[in-house]
């Protein structure tokens, strides 16, 4: 894989909204982060120092569900300040199981998955403000 890949594949999660890619060529794995809007490419690991999104899992994009915010409000993953997050990426969840919590004109709306999957990004931070229809999650 040489730079010019690697741009491709940062151009490409980018214009799909995607903030984590990563890719295995053998021995070789690069990961592919975007984070407040900057596209990061950190060098090349080897695959016993790494910390796997899901390990030994590959992630087939064509599968990927996502969970959208219905309104705009601020977005809360735990249901109280120091509680843990109700889910973590890898969780396996339910349909119906709670990922977050909107705040919207003071009223708490619970999220909850509308199918079985594994979590596999989460796509808000606490307490940022979210807009109507911006991923929150994506899960397979």
């Amino acid at each position: 894989m040489n730079t010019e890949d690697i741009r491709v594949l940062a151009e490409i999660v980018q214009r799909a909204g995607l903030t984590r890619l990563k890719i295995k060529e053998g021995e070789l794995t690069i990961l592919i982060e975007r984070q407040s809007g900057q596209t990061i490419v950190q060098p090349p690991f080897l695959p016993e120092t790494h910390d796997a999104l899901l390990d030994d899992q590959v992630v087939d994009f064509n599968r990927i569900k996502e969970v959208r915010a219905p309104m705009v409000g601020v977005f809360y993953p735990a249901p109280s300040p120091g509680a843990p997050a109700f889910v973590q990426k890898g969780d396996q969840v339910k349909k119906g199981d709670v990922l977050c919590i909107i705040e919207a004109m003071k009223m708490m709306n619970e999220i909850t998955a509308d199918e079985d999957g594994v979590l596999v990004d989460i796509c808000a931070g606490e307490g940022e403000l979210v807009e109507f229809n911006q991923i929150l999650f994506k899960y397979m």
